[in-house]
Parts: C-alpha cells; structure tokens; sequence
C-alpha cells in the first residue's frame, strides 16, 4: 500500500528510515489513516511547519512537511517518556 501512495507526485513519501521502523514496530496504516495523515501534512502547510510530529491515535510521525515526507515513525511504547526534537510544530489528526 506505501508503495502504491509513494508513486503520485501529490502523495506523502516515506523515507526508508520510516518504513523500515513501521516494519521493525509491526505498524500498519488503514487507507483511511493515510488520509489522516495527508491532512495532518496539509494542515501544517498551512500553518507554515516545516518540520512536524503528527499524532494519530496510537501512532506518531516525524515529517518533513516542505518535502512531504515521513522521517521516522513512533508506535504507542515510545511514544511514553519520549522527547521529540528538530520540530517547529505539531498536529493530532
């Protein structure tokens, strides 16, 4: 399924970083959390973030907004007594 969203220009992209730790962390994403996570992406474009977490539920993501890409992502057990750092805003979707 990330396959198929990271071959649109206009789609979101995750680096390998990010799909290798989803893999590692056993996260999936539904077709209706992707959609969540684009207007996460659009609604800190709007505000001008260049670098965001995104909270969903139980899972968040590092983007780089400018580049429309997932850095990192985090499930629900580090999401506990984590710090997150290098970003200049925050969306939960």
């Amino acid at each position: 399924m990330l396959q198929q969203i990271q071959n649109r220009d206009d789609e979101i992209i995750f680096s390998k970083h990010a799909i290798n730790r989803m893999d590692h962390r056993d996260m999936t994403l539904s077709m209706e959390e992707l959609k969540r996570l684009k207007s996460g992406f659009n609604k800190a474009e709007e505000k001008g973030v260049k670098d965001a977490l995104i909270l969903m539920g139980d899972k968040a993501f590092i983007a780089s907004i400018k580049n429309k890409t997932v850095i990192t992502t985090v499930n629900k057990e580090q999401l506990k007594d984590n710090v997150f750092t290098n970003i200049d805003g925050a969306v939960i979707v």
